[in-house]
């Protein structure tokens, strides 16, 4: 089963929809392809999030008792009396409404926003190549070898560079699967510490300046530029790491003036 099938399929599968031939099919494709597992497991985790008890209201039993104690009342009282207690009835039942509005907008203000869940998934990624040792899926310290590896498995072409000289060493490069698509991993050493630089291409502005972060004890940093998106994370203090996105935005600035030089 290819992966536009595992896509196409995916949804039914999670919902216990597909026939058993079908369901193996999935399960032995996802065992092997690791951008379709972490696809899988992200509409778990929105099923899961959709299904909180977190998210639901429950009224007070106390609340429809009264409701109704006040409706038998209503039936009951001479017509003369109806429009006051009709008038508590409706007063009531907007207090509920009111209720549930704010718990509602609440709810929605709590959440965590596109960039919150989009670091956490960078942080995840980072811890998950470090303990399973898989930070690399082409080790290599050339950006000559490492770029051309992505030919073929991605719809853009990652901009590689070298900074040894700086000290930052580029040791290889690999796939992940960010924000429900896959994405480019570089990855850097500093000493004893490695840095996760994810490359996809940017549906913002042509540039953003940096913007830094901290999540579970490592130290972020997002930028755009050159119509590509940037997240840098590593546990390498916010100093070291910032220097690096410095560096990295020089080379990548020079890079691209001598490209337009030439094409003139």
């Amino acid at each position: 089963m290819s992966c536009q099938q595992t896509r196409e399929l995916i949804h039914g599968y999670i919902d216990g929809e597909l026939d058993l031939v079908k369901s193996i099919e999935i399960e032995k494709h996802l065992s092997d392809c690791e951008p379709c597992t972490q696809t899988y497991k992200g509409m778990r985790r929105l099923q899961s999030m959709a299904s909180d008890n977190a998210l639901r209201f429950e009224p007070p039993a106390s609340l429809e008792k009264r409701l109704r104690s006040a409706l038998r009342r209503e039936s009951k009282a001479e017509p003369k009396s109806l429009a006051p207690r009709w008038r508590w009835v409706l007063a009531t039942a907007s207090l509920f409404a009111a209720v549930i509005t704010i718990w509602a907008i609440t709810a929605i203000l709590s959440r965590p926003s596109p960039d919150e869940v989009l670091a956490q998934e960078i942080v995840s990624s980072h811890v998950r190549s470090l303990m399973a040792d898989h930070l690399t899926d082409v080790p290599s310290s050339d950006q000559h070898t490492v770029k051309p590896w992505f030919n073929g498995r991605l719809d853009f072409s990652p901009t590689v560079k070298d900074l040894s000289q700086q000290g930052f060493s580029l040791t290889g490069g690999r796939l992940d699967y960010i924000g429900n698509r896959p994405v480019a991993a570089l990855v850097y050493q500093r000493r004893q510490h490695s840095i996760n630089l994810f490359v996809w291409p940017s549906r913002e502005a042509p540039a953003t300046s940096e913007k830094a972060s901290e999540r579970q004890g490592y130290n972020l940093i997002r930028w755009s530029d050159g119509g590509m998106t940037y997240w840098a994370v590593s546990d390498l203090n916010l100093a070291e790491l910032q220097q690096f996105v410095q560096l990295l935005r020089e080379a990548n600035k020079e890079a691209q003036t001598g490209s337009a030089t030439r094409q003139t």
